[in-house]
């Protein structure tokens, strides 16, 4: 059993996700509500929760200002929100789990199921990385969570010179030549990053544009990365990937 505690300064919203609780995960027993970021700071004190449904948009304490406020972040956190590009992206870049408004029961039921096979002890570090993505809304996010079987690495995503497809995993690389396996696709990457810096050459590769030594003509033709590897660009590709590089 995960217990667990709603965080959100709306009755109706509290109310709908607890009901989809019971209904859909009964594996989640919610043991306690909190209508503001005050009240969920001495529940959470209290309760010792294994998880937290956490509202962003609350008054006079939003759901960043409250998670800053707990000198302890021993539990998972799974974020609820109404529509925030900026938000949303920076909480995929600290790899947490979110629900958009109105819940969706099979997105509920995936979070939970992430919850159940996901070790917490990273959850102050990914808060930090959340944190400080936040401070500058205007600026790149740079600092990225990156899931792999052995739990949550974190990196710098110009670092990162090469991505390569690896069925249902991806493989990275970096540039000081190690390589990890990340639990994620490369289409899940290609969404994440930012276009204006990776670009995805083929089916099978997301490269780094600021890592190419040079590129060689053919059908589609072919890119030497800095780091040594070849990596081919799609036919139907070639014409993007030269506007890209301003050829």
């Amino acid at each position: 059993m995960i217990t667990a505690i709603i965080i959100d300064d709306e009755a109706k919203g509290r109310l709908a996700l607890r009901e989809k609780l019971l209904s859909y995960c009964p594996q989640v027993k919610v043991v306690a509500e909190a209508a503001n970021g005050q009240e969920a700071l001495l529940l959470i004190q209290h309760h010792k929760p294994q998880l937290i449904f956490l509202d962003i948009e609350m008054p006079k304490m939003n759901g960043f200002e409250m998670l800053n406020e707990l000198p302890e972040k021993d539990f998972h956190i799974i974020f609820t929100t109404a529509y925030d590009q900026y938000a949303i992206k920076a909480i995929k870049y600290a790899a947490f789990d979110y629900l958009l408004k109105p819940i969706d029961i099979q997105e509920l039921q995936e979070a939970i199921s992430n919850v159940e096979t996901r070790e917490n002890n990273q959850t102050k570090k990914q808060v930090e990385l959340l944190q400080q993505n936040m401070l500058h809304p205007k600026k790149q996010l740079n600092k990225l969570a990156i899931p792999t079987l052995e739990g949550l690495l974190f990196f710098d995503i110009n670092d990162i010179i090469h991505l390569e497809a690896n069925s249902n995993y991806t493989n990275i690389y970096f540039t000081n030549k190690t390589k990890i396996t990340a639990s994620k696709t490369l289409k899940e990457f290609e969404e994440l990053l930012p276009e204006d810096i990776f670009f995805r050459t083929h089916h099978s590769h997301l490269i780094n544009l600021n890592y190419i030594k040079r590129y060689i003509k053919g059908d589609g033709g072919q890119i030497e990365l800095q780091n040594g590897s070849y990596v081919d660009v799609a036919r139907r590709k070639k014409e993007e990937f030269l506007k890209a590089i301003g050829y």
